[in-house]
């Protein structure tokens, strides 16, 4: 099973390429950025530095993880420019690139940007086919495509990536739309979620699969939840009476290390373990070699 991190966007990259060569050098599998142009949130001025940017500076300076978005939003770049960005970064990154993408939903960036939002209903439908353009253009020496939304007329990208395929990965827990464009089209697929919303989506995932004639066990499958690990039980106490809206993990490293086998029986490949709860950057580094010690024995 892989263990990934995920750096909140809102720390400098000084902070972001630390973490990232400090989990590298002790064991972590990857390094996930989420694309997004500013904070969902009414005050919009923080910080926020462009994911493919800073995923190409890593891919440059972090020699062995694997990097990708969580997840690309597919209303903010054209298909085809996209591959391309993904392409090229897996050549500097020697082949580490992992293209993370989805609907996108975040309303805030569309409206400051000008850039359209669409229904839900559209913004899947646009999916669908970003989908069918990326993989053309990796397969193809010039790929033709007439879409509802994109278009393509003897469209070259060379050179093509350095993996082959390059591993597309779908985030999403939708179960009519989205789970059905991952069975369609995904190597790889992303939701947040403990071990019971994991369980109950695999199963959509798989019949999602059978109907269209696909081997489920070809997706891999990726999980993300907020962690509070410690052996401080009234810190735990305090944390499971909370109420924290995003799926989780609580517990000393032995509850968390039986959450993780949970996980992994369930047919889970990899879990990404964001920073978001995890304080300051010293204690950030400390719970993060407790986890992969601990809890991933590594």
């Amino acid at each position: 099973m892989r263990f990934s991190f995920w750096p909140t966007p809102s720390q400098p990259y000084e902070d972001v390429l630390e973490l990232a060569r400090h989990v590298e050098r002790t064991g972590w599998d990857g390094i996930w950025y989420a694309d997004h142009f500013m904070p969902n949130a009414e005050d919009t001025s923080a910080p926020w530095p462009e994911a493919w940017v800073t995923l190409s500076a890593l891919g440059a300076q972090v020699p062995r993880l694997r990097i990708g978005t969580l997840v690309a939003g597919n209303t903010y770049r054209h298909p085809a420019v996209l591959a391309k960005m993904a392409a090229t970064l897996d050549h500097i990154s020697g082949g580490r690139v992992v293209l993370g993408l989805g609907s996108g939903w975040q309303e805030n960036e569309h409206q400051q940007y000008g850039i359209p939002f669409y229904t839900v209903a559209e913004r899947l439908k646009r999916l669908d086919e970003a989908c069918q353009v990326i993989k053309l253009l990796y397969r193809e020496t010039s790929a033709d495509f007439d879409g509802a939304y994109y278009q393509l007329r003897g469209a070259t990208l060379e050179p093509k990536p350095v993996q082959d395929p390059l591993p597309l990965l779908i985030g999403g827990g939708g179960e009519k739309v989205t789970l059905k464009i991952t069975a369609k089209y995904a190597d790889e697929w992303n939701v947040w979620g403990d071990p019971d919303i994991l369980e109950h989506k695999m199963a959509i995932l798989d019949r999602h699969c059978e109907d269209l004639g696909r081997d489920p066990k070809s997706i891999k499958r990726t999980a993300v939840a907020l962690l509070f690990l410690s052996e401080d039980q009234n810190y735990l106490k305090k944390m499971r009476e909370s109420a924290i809206a995003m799926p989780h993990l609580i517990g000393t490293a032995a509850e968390i290390r039986d959450q993780v086998a949970r996980f992994e029986s369930l047919g889970v490949d990899e879990l990404i373990v964001p920073d978001f709860t995890l304080g300051g950057m010293a204690q950030k580094i400390a719970t993060l070699d407790h986890f992969i010690t601990d809890v991933a024995g590594r």
